[in-house]
């Protein structure tokens, strides 16, 4: 009779590869590998490239035909400080007859124009990412890669893409042409100008 002890097989190894292992609870998040939720109000990934939605979170982004609409506002209410610094000034003069016309004066219209118009933009919209016509529509400017309020340089930078060439000449179809991107394109429904400053405008309501 044999007085050998039973044989019995060795413990399992950990570093066994084919070993099922529990799964790992890493404090919160599904042991089973579930992607976390992305961030609220931007999903940080580059704008122009890189991984990852930058409009994860983002509220939706406006309506061209509401841009349009907050943008013929503005322009009401900054032509008309326009054309009373205009009559004040003495440069008011748009004649129709080619020999009346002081080019010297409407240049001179033209670059307050500018002027106003830029500061009016970028003040607004670094404080809030709003214009007036914006406010009132419901409609606000982001970062496209964060969401947040543009800051001022950035606000500069997409103002006087828009509204520079109100001081030399074609002002309201480079404003069409610029403005009137956001209708053809994909995916963030940027403007000229939107895209000049990497911003994108998106719904409040």
């Amino acid at each position: 009779m044999s007085t050998e002890p039973p044989q019995y097989p060795p413990p399992p190894d950990d570093n066994d590869p084919f070993r099922k292992q529990p799964p790992q609870d890493s404090g919160g998040g599904s042991p089973y590998g579930t992607p976390p939720p992305p961030p609220p109000y931007g999903g940080g990934g580059d704008p122009y490239g890189g991984a990852g939605d930058p409009l994860a979170g983002m509220p939706p982004l406006a309506e061209s035909g509401k841009r349009v609409l907050a943008r013929i506002i503005d322009m009401i209410l900054v032509g008309v400080v326009v054309w009373l610094l205009s009559w004040g000034f003495g440069t008011s003069e748009f004649d129709v007859d080619p020999d009346k016309v002081q080019y010297g004066k409407s240049f001179g219209q033209s670059l307050l124009a500018a002027v106003l118009y830029i500061a009016y933009d970028s003040f607004m919209i670094s404080r809030t990412g709003q214009t007036l016509g914006k406010k009132w529509l419901g409609l606000r400017v982001a970062n496209l890669n964060d969401g947040a309020t543009p800051t001022l340089q950035t606000a500069l930078v997409r103002a006087a893409v828009l509204w520079l060439p109100f001081a030399f000449c074609c002002a309201c179809i480079w404003t069409a042409i610029c403005g009137g991107w956001s209708f053809f394109d994909k995916p963030y429904k940027q403007g000229l100008h939107d895209k000049a400053a990497k911003t994108v405008v998106v719904s409040t309501g």
